[in-house]
């Protein structure tokens, strides 16, 4: 029988903790939300693990020290407006739905929309909306949004979801190579109609679908 209440925490006080995130609503969100339940059942026992969980399909719940991170740097208020890019299976959706107001997220799977909907829905997370489309044009129905989370990395920040930003919103992600062999966490902040982002720490997690550029053409 596994304890999973034991390996949450022990995800918290070993990776997250450890990991410079030190705000006290982020390390409660990360206390609450069951992981396990959010992966396939044979992957249940490792859900906690310190690396991505492959889901299926080339998707992954990316390593729990990255996320809590990127969440952490984007300081969610209460009143926020949040679009999450990628949702698969609902994950990061429940994570901001314990720090915002509203939660956006966006899946072009959907076979993963829709088990994001069924997971979100079984917590009871009544300010979680799970929309399909392509990630890159983000979900502009709802826009703007006070803050964005870009679930796995993308080789540059899609203009759509720069627009989408309101003034003063914050966009969080890991920029890596089309390779992915090296990559950094950013924090985009937009000040007077425009973006500019900086490097917040190293990491290399799995690219979204879509989110990394066309191969050139080689003769």
């Amino acid at each position: 029988m596994h304890d999973f209440a034991a390996y949450r925490q022990n995800m918290i006080e070993s990776q997250i903790r450890t990991n410079q995130v030190t705000n006290g609503a982020v390390l409660a969100a990360f206390a609450e939300v069951p992981r396990e339940a959010f992966v396939p059942d044979r992957l249940k026992p490792v859900a906690y693990i310190d690396e991505s969980v492959p889901l299926g399909g080339d998707r992954y719940l990316i390593e729990p020290r990255v996320a809590a991170r990127l969440v952490q740097a984007l300081a969610v208020e209460p009143t926020d407006r949040a679009l999450l890019v990628g949702a698969a299976s609902g994950y990061m959706a429940a994570i901001l739905s314990r720090l915002a107001a509203e939660v956006v997220a966006l899946e072009v799977d959907r076979k993963f929309a829709d088990e994001a909907s069924a997971n979100v829905r079984s917590l009871g997370l009544g300010n979680v909306t799970v929309v399909q489309g392509d990630l890159r044009l983000g979900h502009a129905d709802k826009a703007p949004y006070d803050i964005i989370l870009c679930d796995g990395a993308v080789t540059v920040i899609p203009p759509a979801l720069s627009d989408q930003l309101a003034e003063g919103g914050r966009l969080a992600a890991v920029m890596t190579r089309a390779d992915g062999t090296a990559g950094h966490g950013i924090l985009s902040l937009k000040t007077h109609g425009s973006s500019s982002h900086r490097v917040l720490f190293d990491a290399v997690t799995p690219l979204l679908p879509g989110c990394s550029p066309e191969p050139a053409f080689v003769f």
